[in-house]
């Protein structure tokens, strides 16, 4: 019983470790160039060990992005203090998705690969994070977050615009996946998106700590 679980905890690492160092050679190679050997060698493992857990690249991008998503879920479900404003909310969680990326190689991979693989609906990971910016905007224009005049659909596509292109630079360097770069957007954007008597309550630089 105990040998049979200390296997499944060491398979069960193997696996993770396939994952990670998987994320890392798509990432640095795009995944048509990305060999399993290079996995392999990335990892530690035989290629035995490889197709033991994936029967193929395909299979072990799919994992990538499956476990990507799970990561970006896990930040747009983060919990909040009770009070904080939808447009606060965006503009925090704006901040956690771009620390994320910068620390996590699986997670930025996982957006790499779909400029690179076609999915099926409901599981691209920028759809789901647009949902959510759609969500929060929506919620903030009725409860006259927004300036008048402006729509929530507005927003959505400017921040969407933003933050993709951040993901897409932040890829190459780090520099625009920094606290410092997503707080001046933010410092530009909150003025044409808050009305007066909220700008002053909205933190660019993030209300919650990350």
């Amino acid at each position: 019983m105990e040998r049979s679980m200390v296997k499944q905890e060491r398979a069960a690492r193997t696996r993770e470790t396939l994952i990670r160092s998987a994320a890392e050679v798509f990432g640095r190679e795009g995944f048509s160039r990305a060999s399993l050997t290079a996995i392999c060698a990335r990892a530690g493992v035989s290629a035995g060990a490889l197709h033991f857990h994936f029967e193929s690249k395909a299979a072990l991008a799919d994992v990538v992005e499956a476990e990507a998503l799970s990561r970006l879920l896990a930040v747009i479900r983060t919990e909040f203090p009770a009070g904080v404003g939808h447009v606060q909310l965006l503009v925090d969680t704006t901040h956690r998705l771009a620390g994320a990326l910068c620390r996590d190689v699986v997670l930025r991979t996982g957006f790499s690969l779909e400029r690179e693989l076609p999915h099926p609906a409901g599981t691209d990971l920028r759809d789901h994070w647009r949902d959510w910016v759609e969500q929060e905007l929506v919620q903030a224009e009725a409860k006259g977050e927004l300036r008048p005049g402006v729509a929530a659909q507005d927003v959505v596509t400017t921040v969407m615009a933003a933050t993709v292109g951040l993901e897409v630079l932040g890829a190459r360097d780090a520099h625009w996946l920094s606290e410092g770069t997503v707080s001046r957007i933010w410092r530009v954007l909150l003025p044409s998106v808050a009305p007066d008597s909220l700008l002053a309550q909205l933190d660019a630089g993030g209300a919650a700590p990350r």
